[in-house]
């Protein structure tokens, strides 16, 4: 997945991020606005997950919507 398109496309990948993160704000999902980075911290802070765990989810997701 490459997340220069995910960033340029952000409100189609919302949804599916918002479906995978139920618990993320729309708010949050503002800021994160397609940015890998701020997409793990936001995993971390939400859902009180290691930096690894949070990066295994995320891989985890772009396996399942591979472009």
């Amino acid at each position: 997945m490459n997340w220069n398109i995910v960033e340029g496309n952000w409100k189609q990948y919302k949804g599916k991020v918002k479906a995978q993160w139920r618990s993320l704000t729309e708010e949050q999902l503002e800021l994160i606005a397609g940015k890998r980075i701020e997409l793990a911290g936001r995993i971390q802070e939400t859902y009180g997950t290691t930096k690894d765990e949070a990066e295994a989810q995320i891989k985890r997701f772009e396996e399942r919507n591979k472009d």
